[in-house]
């Protein structure tokens, strides 16, 4: 009995103190670190924490790297690579306890779940990236130029692949495999291209559009799907017990990508075309439906046997491109980018330990990989462009294009080195590989296609220039003649290049459309200095019988180009983008209501390039003037906030004015910058016209007529002449704009009394013979029908800048319906402000007139 009762005392306490044990197991402190906790010990049962502070850190170190790898060009991947390499056994794991407390083993299955998912879906992204169009158009250079890229670098890859097998394959973490699988893997390495960071590189160098641009997309695109099938079946191989059942894991990969593009692209498509997601882009209904597509997709190919990414790779093909494409991109790239995918390529480091690349063997064959992976690719890309018709220097610049590694060889690594097909020396080796290639990718391509010669082998191409002269072959005379110069200096402008701006857009419009000439029904004006009587006015609607050529107008819209992917996307479909872009809608309208010529496209370029890039497109159109709009927010951003900042405290300290002074001194035609302080409307918004008030019974709204602006399409100019070639320009303009009927002009050559050193303000005033024959010329050759709207005088004054300032004044004051006039003047610096726009326009708006202006400078940086 005592023995009994004393088994029962033992069982009882057992259960109690078992029951106490898991209690304790099971609870976790609930008051975190004010019981004590230690927030950087692992706990399975909450492994949020310790995900947040290796993301934290992770997300830190990546970024900052970045920073200073972003002014070198380099891509991000470079800087998460790195970072990951830092935060390894090879730099910080050194410190005692730091991979223990930071990446626990324990803890590193939560970190690759997350990061694996945000790699399912960057390779959706891909997907959704990679354009088949480009490859069917250029199918012929694409196939040999891709075909030799390839073949090249895979078999130098499997003759560099037996060294390694037999120097590595013994070492922990591999599974035993035979030399055919190791050697595809290997060779695969070697001869995949980086399509993701390719398209970056190309749009940010600008070489998108080029032929060399075209064939390495096109190439790169079959490339690209040609690698992955490679891929897979290596993976299919490792991941299959025998031969017969890699050949069924193969059959039913075809089978599944047929009835992707034949039973679920069509179903898809019909939802699409049903809810319109195509024209107006994805709602959140069809971006879920669109995950669902990815991770089902995802999930098949993974439980057959092959790696997910292929399932999403393939889902991404059979979406459509266009404003879809992008609309989806836009939608999830930035979660995927910021935080998935930095997490990945950062684990990629953790796996990377250059402490074990510590003998000469092992250095050799990272040397050799280097060498197989950049000269191969090299190679067989130059020979294959150069067999295609390329000169020597493009056929160079595909090669080290077609070379690049980036993400694409990452992924491609860490698959292999969780299949056990790579050790992690093997691993290694490999990643140093693919940092070297994709660094060297930018500074190789800008070294040998740089811009000036893009331009230089183009006018070759096109029969202009002799190569080794550089001398034109169209026409013996020099573009600096000075003869041409005058000639180009009192032409009528007849082709017009607008730099367009939403926030700009109205006023911009109403400008452009006084370049019409005379509209069927116009309203003539008069002069005031015709009718003292009635200053304004108005005669009966002229009919104009004579047509003449119209002044064709071809409005740039500026679109920044960042690092995420949907602006990548929008540079290849840049065209059908320009199609539906609203501001280009609005600019085309222009064209059916006057008689205008207009055209209009968009341009996708770094911020820093937007200068450049008017005053390249504007040579290219053979464009008379360059017209550039003011920012009215005083940023390079189109928001419609207005800034409480004047314009003159913006003319030396806001980035628009670098933009716009860097426009003007690179510019090789005519410029002109408009600035709107009222034309055709107000500035600044009015308030609202809508006014509510509340009874007890009902809420009533109504409209205040009288606080709606009177229109008044009349305007009058005045022109301050200080001759030279800016003023030349600047005259002729004006001449032109005159012939519209609603637009009168006064033009005052303005002659100093006092000797150019003398001058007020320092300002030199070109007053010589040539000036004022030029001014006395157009005084006699004024046509009949602007006389009446047109005058032309001369003043002397020995302080210039205030006698224009009062004449404006005066001038802008003749029509107080209309505060939108405008004063133009010529673009004179001297050194007297360093304003961008030159003294004479700081002197009229430092006077506070009420009107626009119209700064112009002749081509080639006008007169100083």
């Amino acid at each position: 009995m005592a023995t009994l009762t004393t088994t029962v005392t033992k069982v009882v306490t057992k259960t109690v103190a078992s029951a106490s044990a898991s209690s304790t197991s099971r609870a976790s402190p609930q008051g975190g670190i004010l019981e004590g906790s230690d927030p950087s010990h692992y706990d399975p049962k909450n492994p949020l924490i310790m995900f947040i502070i290796q993301a934290l850190i992770i997300l830190l170190f990546c970024r900052l790297l970045h920073y200073p790898l972003s002014r070198l060009r380099q891509p991000r991947v470079i800087a998460e690579v790195i970072g990951g390499i830092l935060l390894g056994p090879s730099v910080m794991g050194r410190i005692p306890g730091f991979t223990a407390t930071i990446f626990p083993a324990a803890a590193l299955p939560n970190l690759t779940l997350v990061a694996n998912l945000g790699l399912v879906l960057f390779l959706f992204l891909v997907g959704l990236e990679v354009d088949l169009r480009y490859f069917a158009s250029n199918w012929k250079v694409a196939i040999s130029v891709g075909t030799a890229g390839m073949a090249l670098p895979f078999g130098l890859g499997c003759a560099i692949a037996w060294g390694l097998y037999n120097q590595f394959r013994h070492e922990e973490g591999t599974v035993p495999i035979g030399f055919g699988v190791y050697m595809l893997f290997i060779g695969v390495a070697m001869s995949i291209t980086a399509f993701p960071v390719l398209c970056r590189i190309l749009t940010e160098l600008k070489l998108l559009s080029t032929p060399v641009g075209v064939i390495v997309l096109s190439a790169g695109v079959g490339n690209d799907v040609v690698g992955w099938i490679l891929l897979a079946l290596c993976v299919a191989l490792v991941n299959a017990g025998s031969g017969i059942t890699a050949l069924w894991v193969l059959l039913t990969c075809v089978a599944y990508v047929l009835f992707l593009v034949f039973a679920v692209r069509p179903g898809f498509m019909w939802v699409l075309r049903r809810t319109r997601a195509l024209q107006e882009g994805p709602s959140q209904s069809i971006v879920a439906l669109t995950l669902l597509i990815a991770l089902m997709s995802a999930f098949f190919t993974g439980v057959i046997g092959v790696h997910p990414i292929f399932g999403a790779f393939l889902a991404g093909l059979i979406c459509p491109h266009g404003k879809f494409a992008i609309g989806i991109t836009e939608k999830i790239e930035d979660l995927v980018s910021a935080l998935f995918l930095p997490l990945y390529f950062a684990l990629s480091g953790l796996g990377t330990n250059l402490g074990l690349l510590d003998n000469g063997i092992t250095w050799a064959y990272v040397i050799g990989v280097i060498a197989v992976a950049f000269c191969a690719k090299f190679a067989g890309g130059t020979l294959a462009a150069r067999l295609n018709g390329m000169v020597w220097r493009e056929s160079c610049t595909i090669g080290v294009l077609m070379s690049c590694k980036g993400l694409v060889e990452l992924i491609v690594l860490n698959i292999g080195l969780q299949a056990k097909i790579l050790s992690t020396r093997t691993f290694t080796i490999f990643v140093v590989m693919a940092l070297v290639t994709t660094f060297a990718t930018t500074p190789l391509t800008s070294a040998l296609y740089p811009p000036w010669y893009q331009r230089k082998l183009e006018s070759w191409k096109r029969g202009e220039i002799d190569w080794d002269s550089g001398i034109s072959l169209l026409d013996g005379a020099s573009d600096s003649d000075a003869i041409t110069a005058q000639k180009l200096e009192s032409a009528r402008i007849k082709s017009l290049l607008v730099y367009l701006r939403l926030d700009n857009m109205p006023t911009l419009l109403a400008f452009v459309s006084l370049l019409g000439g005379k509209p069927s029904d116009a309203v003539e004006r008069k002069h005031p200095s015709h009718d003292k009587e009635s200053p304004m006015t108005e005669k009966a609607t002229v009919s104009v019988s004579e047509k003449k050529r119209p002044v064709e107008v071809h409005g740039l819209r500026l679109v920044e180009l960042t690092e995420r992917t949907s602006t990548v996307m929008q540079v290849s479909e840049v065209d059908e983008y320009s199609l539906f872009d609203p501001v280009l809608h609005a600019f085309r309208v222009l064209g059916q209501l006057y008689n205008l010529a207009v055209s209009g496209e968009v341009v996708i370029v770094p911020e820093a390039s937007y200068a450049t890039t008017l005053t390249a497109k504007a040579v290219e159109e053979s464009s008379d003037l360059l017209l550039l709009p003011w920012s009215e927010t005083g940023s390079m951003s189109e928001s419609q906030t207005i800034s409480s900042d004047s314009v003159q405290d913006k003319l030396a300290s806001d980035p628009y004015s670098s933009f716009i002074a860097k426009a003007l001194d690179t510019a090789q035609c005519n410029t002109a910058v408009f600035i709107n302080k009222g034309f055709s409307g107000s500035l600044k918004q009015r308030p609202s016209a809508l006014h509510r008030s509340m009874s007890a019974l009902s809420l009533r709204s109504h409209r205040d007529l009288a606080t709606l602006p009177n229109v008044d399409r009349s305007h009058h100019i005045f022109l301050p002449f200080f001759g030279g070639a800016d003023g030349r320009v600047a005259l002729r303009l004006v001449l032109q704009l005159a012939e519209n009927p609603g637009v009168t002009a006064t033009v005052v050559h303005f002659s100093s009394s006092l000797p150019s050193s003398e001058s007020a303000r320092g300002v030199v005033i070109a007053d010589n013979e040539a000036d004022a024959a030029f001014f006395a010329t157009m005084q006699k050759s004024l046509p009949a029908d602007l006389q009446s709207r047109v005058v032309l005088d001369t003043v002397e004054s020995s302080t210039p800048y205030q006698m224009m300032v009062t004449m404006a004044q005066q001038e802008v004051g003749l029509n107080p319906k209309n505060g939108g006039d405008v004063i133009v003047v010529s673009r004179h610096k001297n050194g007297g402000s360093g304003s961008c726009l030159g003294d004479a326009a700081e002197a009229i708006i430092a006077s506070g007139i009420r009107a626009s202006v119209l700064v112009i400078q002749a081509r080639g940086g006008g007169s100083e």
